[in-house]
């Protein structure tokens, strides 16, 4: 039988770790006004999400959004340095929890190369959209408040 202690720690260890991720809700308006919400899709399932990824030591987790909408997206411009919100999900494949903090992201440029260009397809949704196809609850709802913000 296993000591208090020892059982925390196996229970730990069979279901995964707290892994902290930083994301870009990027977006820009249409020519009629309408928010469009730039989504790419999974490598594993093909699901519609927003770029995110890990924050690397020392990085600011804005600094980290606009890096991973680049690497993912091949997308740049003004990214807010003020989290917009966070939400957490679990990858079929991992024990592990992510946690993403989500920066907003104004458009402004899209680089015709950029690193995962050959293995993530990018599409821009209607905000209206987006709220259907986003593949994570947390992010459905961050996607309800960009409504309200008025960006």
């Amino acid at each position: 039988m296993l000591n208090e202690k020892a059982q925390t720690e196996l229970t730990k260890t069979m279901s995964g770790r707290d892994v902290a991720q930083a994301g870009a809700l990027c977006y820009r308006r249409n020519e009629n006004g309408g928010v469009e919400v730039l989504f790419v899709g999974s490598r594993r399932n093909g699901r519609w999400g927003i770029p995110k990824g890990h924050v690397e030591r020392g990085e600011a987790s804005s600094a980290a959004a606009l890096r991973e909408a680049f690497e993912e997206a091949g997308v740049t411009g003004v990214v807010d340095k003020t989290v917009f919100g966070m939400f957490s999900y679990r990858k079929d494949t991992s024990p592990n929890q992510y946690h993403v903090a989500v920066h907003l992201l104004k458009v402004s440029r899209i680089a015709d190369k950029f690193p995962e260009k050959d293995v993530r397809k990018t599409r821009w949704f209607p905000l209206e959209t987006a709220l259907r196809e986003a593949a994570q609850p947390g992010l459905r709802t961050l996607l309800s408040r960009l409504e309200t913000v008025g960006v």
